[in-house]
Parts: C-alpha cells; structure tokens; sequence
C-alpha cells in the first residue's frame, strides 16, 4: 500500500528536480501558507488602518495649521488694533496738553485784553470798572469810535513842534502897526522850515502867497462841521488848492513871509468864519474829551447828538 507523499517539482534552466515531502511536511508546509495568508490580511488590515490614522493625522495638521494662520491673524490684527489704540492715546495727550497750553494763553490774552480795557478807560478819562463785562467793553469800543471819529474831523493839538508859544488868541499890540488889535490865533516860535501838519481831516481851500491879509505863504483847510484852520507865513508849501489831506499830513515849512517880524506859524481855528481861541483845542485829545464842549462856548455843540450820540456831557451841553 502507497503512503500519501507530496512532490514538488523545481524547474531551473539546469533541468527539473522533484522533491518529496511526507505528511508532517505537508502539514507544516500548509500550516506555513495559511499563516502566510493570515498574517498578509493582518498586515494589510493594520496598513489600512495605520493609513486612515496618517489621513486623520494630516487632516488634524492641516486643521492645526488653519487655526494657527486664523490665531496669528487674529494676533495680528489685535496687535495693530494696539498699536493704533497707542497712537490715538499719544495723539489725544499731544493734544490735550496743546489744549492746556491754548487755555493758557487764551487766560493770558482774556487778562491782557482786560487791562488793555482798564487802559481804554483811563485813556477815555473814565473811572475804572469794578468788572470788566462784556457789555462794558461794548460801551468803551463805541465810545473810543466816537471820540476818534471827531478828533479825525475837528481840529485838535498842536501843529507845529514850536520852540515855545510867542502869542496867544485876543486884543494885542501889533508888533508892526504898533496899535491894538485883535489877534485870531496863536503864534508858533519856530525855525524857519520846521514842518508843518493838518490837525485834523479836510480838503485845502486855499494854498498860496495871501498879500491882502499879509499871512504870506498862507493854507487854509476845511474841515467837517463847519470848521476851518489857517496856518500863515509858511516858507514852503506842500499842498495845493482842492487836494485832500489827512490829520497829521505834511502840509508845509514854517517861515517869516507877509507881515511878520520873524519865523513863526500864525495858527487859527474858525467856525462859520468866526475865529475861534485855538488854545482848547490845541489841548483837546481823547483823554480830556468832554473839555472842548464844556470851553468852547461859540458852538452850538447840542444839535451834534441828533448826527452821531455822544455822551451826557455833549447831549447836556450848551442848547
């Protein structure tokens, strides 16, 4: 009786050799091929497995990623949110310390505006305000236009820089015709081409050599309100008829022509034609304001409030 024997032929390019295995090789030999078998399955199982993990694995990285890009950004962002939080903070500091700085100085500008308003009242010749009120500093800026206004338009101060007063307005001895007459303005001792200035806006009424009254060289101005000024033995003119002048213009040169017996300015003021003592009006200035309606007797100072509001003393004066 056979035994079961397995054959197992190997064909190499030498030729075929058989070999012969008996039952217990069989058994190991099949025993080899399933393990072979399983352990594949096993292995190809676990490489399936070990696959989904590294796929799971990429993913969680790649989530990781996207979150750390979204965490960064958002970093970022709050970082430049900071950085523009400190600069408007720095900005808002810069500018409230200009702010201190302007109230400062808008103090400083209110206390000198203040005093410049105290120093308004003493040059107006008014006495000082226990407060400096807004109202008050209305009252103060339409008096000081008021009074510029005429000391624009009447004549006021001096309009020669005189070595001194030789004669006044009144009854006199002439110093040529030695008899007494009278005199209509006042004599200015001076040198002989010292300047000469308007003392007060108008137009020239005359400029020229005037024989029949023996002024010379004579300018006459006219003024607002009625008012004329004459300036008499000049040497040299610098105006001509029908030009306008402003206060304090250069007019011309003192001299000695005409009847005069030396260089002098012969000075009047008129009003209506009527000579008028020039002296009150030589002293009159911004200060002393009220004194010329309170001096001047010859004007009929009252009727002016119905043109441009003055002050009490002007709406009381002579009627």
């Amino acid at each position: 009786m056979l035994r079961k024997k397995l054959v197992i032929t190997l064909t190499t390019a030498q030729g075929s050799r058989q070999f012969t295995l008996g039952q217990v090789s069989r058994y190991v030999l099949v025993l080899f091929l399933l393990m072979s078998v399983f352990s594949f399955f096993i292995s190809n199982t676990l490489l399936m497995k070990t696959s989904d993990d590294l796929s799971d694995l990429e993913q969680g990285i790649d989530t990781l990623a996207t979150q750390y890009e979204l965490t960064l950004g958002t970093q970022q962002l709050q970082q430049g949110q900071l950085d523009q939080l400190s600069r408007t903070l720095q900005e808002l500091t810069v500018e409230r310390d200009q702010l201190q700085e302007e109230n400062l100085r808008i103090g400083e500008l209110n206390e000198t505006l203040d005093a410049s308003l105290y120093g308004l009242e003493d040059l107006l010749g008014l006495p000082p305000s226990e407060e400096m009120t807004e109202v008050r500093a209305d009252e103060l800026k339409v008096m000081a236009n008021q009074r510029i206004y005429f000391l624009n338009n009447i004549p006021n101060g001096v309009p020669i820089q005189g070595i001194r007063v030789s004669d006044r307005f009144g009854m006199r001895m002439h110093p040529v015709y030695k008899k007494r007459v009278r005199h209509n303005g006042i004599d200015f001792k001076a040198n002989t081409g010292t300047p000469i200035y308007a003392t007060a806006d108008g137009v020239v009424e005359y400029a020229g050599y005037h024989k029949q009254s023996g002024f010379g060289n004579l300018v006459i101005l006219q003024h607002s309100l009625g008012f004329k000024t004459y300036y008499a033995h000049m040497s040299k003119l610098k105006v001509k008829t029908g030009s306008f002048v402003s206060k304090g213009q250069l007019i011309g040169l003192s001299g000695n022509t005409g009847i005069s017996t030396g260089p002098h300015l012969h000075y009047e003021v008129r009003h209506l034609f009527t000579p008028i003592d020039p002296e009150p009006f030589v002293e009159w200035n911004i200060s002393n304001f009220d004194s010329l309606f309170e001096n001047v007797k010859g004007v009929k100072w009252a009727s002016l409030k119905k043109m441009y509001p003055l002050n009490q003393v002007l709406q009381t004066a002579q009627q």
